[in-house]
């Protein structure tokens, strides 16, 4: 089937876009052979070297793999490029809920944010401290309203923000840009965890403190307040397995929040 027509023009699709939908939605599992280039040719109305461009372009993202004489097909999920910009906007953009997914994506958090909430809190300058501040007061001002937002922006973004304000307030260039890449999958993570109003008012009691542990330059107790608010999310999520049972982070090799 071609793509449709608007106003008597023949639409062309983001192909990649499109490829890589049907890959994160999961209507191409891994292992599964995704349609031939001239079938994709045909699908599509491009040219043949356009397809071979695009296959290129996901097979250099981890997620396909061309076999000759079998044709291509769809990676296993440890070969996607998952630290990629363009994997990571396709998965919150594209992704079903995925257990696999949350888990590791959860398990990774919970291994770095903590980690850095403790480095937040001693080098944020006021500067670093009142970006903190405003994405907390966005997301609490955006919960008094009917649809969660505020200012144009909603529950989920000021949340977003709000750790992408910790990252940066490290003044470490690795942790910062690490923020930008990671932020789609922070993004499926926040949106799948803020569930009830309770469960709303509960988080955001554990970010306040995550924020005056920073503000008073305490780095331990940044750090398990971080653990907390990622304690919450695991719940949200449905993650049975404590936070303080997986692999985490500690400066100078010293003891995880639970005393480890």
């Amino acid at each position: 089937m071609r793509p449709s027509s608007l106003s008597g023009t023949t639409a062309r699709p983001d192909i990649a876009e499109s490829l890589a939908e049907a890959i994160f939605s999961g209507r191409y599992a891994p292992g599964d052979l995704i349609p031939r280039e001239l079938d994709l040719c045909e699908t599509y109305g491009v040219s043949r070297s356009t397809v071979r461009s695009v296959l290129q372009n996901l097979v250099s993202a981890g997620l396909l793999v061309r076999i000759s004489g079998q044709g291509t097909r769809v990676r296993e999920l440890t070969q996607w490029h998952m630290l990629d910009p363009r994997v990571t906007e396709w998965m919150a953009r594209y992704a079903e809920p995925n257990p696999r997914f949350q888990r590791e994506i959860y398990a990774f958090r919970v291994a770095v944010e903590p980690f850095v909430a403790y480095l937040a809190a001693t080098a944020a300058t006021a500067t670093d401290l009142l970006a903190i501040e405003q994405a907390y007061d966005g997301m609490t001002r955006s919960l008094e309203t009917p649809d969660h937002c505020w200012e144009g922006r909603s529950h989920d973004d000021y949340d977003v923000a709000f750790h992408e304000a910790i990252f940066a307030a490290t003044h470490n260039v690795v942790w910062t840009q690490l923020s930008h890449v990671l932020r789609p999958t922070i993004t499926v993570l926040v949106q799948r965890s803020n569930q009830s109003a309770d469960e709303l008012a509960d988080s955001m009691e554990r970010h306040r403190k995550v924020m005056e542990a920073i503000r008073l330059r305490q780095p331990e107790r940044a750090q398990a307040c971080a653990l907390a608010v990622l304690e919450r999310t695991g719940q949200d999520l449905g993650i049975a397995e404590s936070p303080t049972n997986l692999p985490s982070l500690s400066p100078l090799g010293g003891a995880t929040p639970d005393g480890r």
